[in-house]
C-alpha cells in the first residue's frame, strides 16, 4: 500500500521536448528570403552574416541549415525557380487565353528576380547538381508548355522558341548590382511588355537568324 501511494503522488519527470519542426522550417525560409533579397541587392558575396541579421536568426541558425555558401546560394536559385513554376502552372490553369497566362508567367518570372539571381548559377557553385537540374527541369517544361499553347491558339509567332524567351526575359529583369538596384524596378514590367507585345502574332517583321532552343542555350 505504501509503495502504491508513493507511486500515485510522485511528481512527474519534465523533459525538454525538441522545437517544433514547423519552427525550423519557418526559420530556415527567412534565411532563403532574407539571402535572395540581399543577393539581388549586393550579389552572391554578401557576408553570410549580414544574411543571418536580416533574417533576425543567430549566425549558428543559418550554418546548421546551409553550411557553406554554396549550399544558400543553390537553394535560393531552386527556390526561386520553384516559385516561378508555380506561377506557371496557376497560370495555365486560371486562365482560359494562352497569351494571357504566358504574360502572367513572364511577369512572376521578374517579380522573383529570376534574371538577377540565375548568373550566379555558373559563377559560384556546381551547376549540375541534381537539386539544380531537377529545379530548371520543371521550369523549362512549363516554359515549353505555356509557350506550345499559345502557339497552338495563333497568338504566339512561331518563329521564337523558348531560349528567345529565357535569354529576353533574364536580360530584360536583371538589376544592376547594388544598392540602387531596386530603384529600377518601375521599368522592368513596362519594358517586359513591350517584348511580349512583340511576340504576338502575326508577326510584323522577320527576325534574323533562328529560333533559340534550350539545346543552343546548353551548348553557349
Amino acid at each position: 500500500m505504501e509503495h502504491a501511494v508513493q507511486t500515485a503522488t510522485a511528481i512527474p519527470v519534465q523533459r525538454r521536448h525538441p522545437r517544433p519542426r514547423a519552427d525550423a522550417l519557418r526559420n530556415r525560409e527567412r534565411i532563403v528570403t532574407a539571402a535572395r533579397e540581399m543577393f539581388v541587392e549586393f550579389g552572391p558575396d554578401v557576408p553570410l552574416d549580414d544574411i543571418a541579421r536580416r533574417a533576425g536568426l543567430g549566425n549558428a541558425t543559418l550554418y546548421r541549415n546551409f553550411p557553406d555558401r554554396d549550399a544558400l546560394v543553390r537553394e535560393v536559385v531552386c527556390s526561386v525557380m520553384d516559385r516561378t513554376v508555380r506561377a506557371g502552372e496557376v497560370a495555365l490553369a486560371e486562365t482560359g487565353d494562352a497569351f494571357a497566362a504566358l504574360e502572367r508567367f513572364v511577369h512572376a518570372a521578374a517579380d522573383e528576380r529570376i534574371g538577377a539571381l540565375c548568373p550566379m548559377v555558373s559563377s559560384t557553385f556546381d551547376e549540375h547538381h541534381p537539386d539544380l537540374e531537377a529545379a530548371r527541369e520543371r521550369a523549362e517544361g512549363v516554359i515549353e508548355e505555356v509557350m506550345d499553347r499559345a502557339r497552338a491558339a495563333g497568338q504566339l509567332r512561331t518563329d521564337v522558341g523558348v531560349g528567345d524567351l529565357m535569354v529576353a526575359v533574364a536580360q530584360l529583369s536583371r538589376p544592376p548590382a547594388g544598392t540602387g538596384c531596386l530603384s529600377v524596378d518601375r521599368f522592368v514590367h513596362r519594358h517586359l511588355q513591350m517584348f511580349l507585345d512583340g511576340l504576338r502574332a502575326p508577326a510584323r517583321s522577320v527576325l534574323p537568324g533562328a529560333a533559340v532552343t534550350l539545346e543552343d542555350l546548353r551548348r553557349a
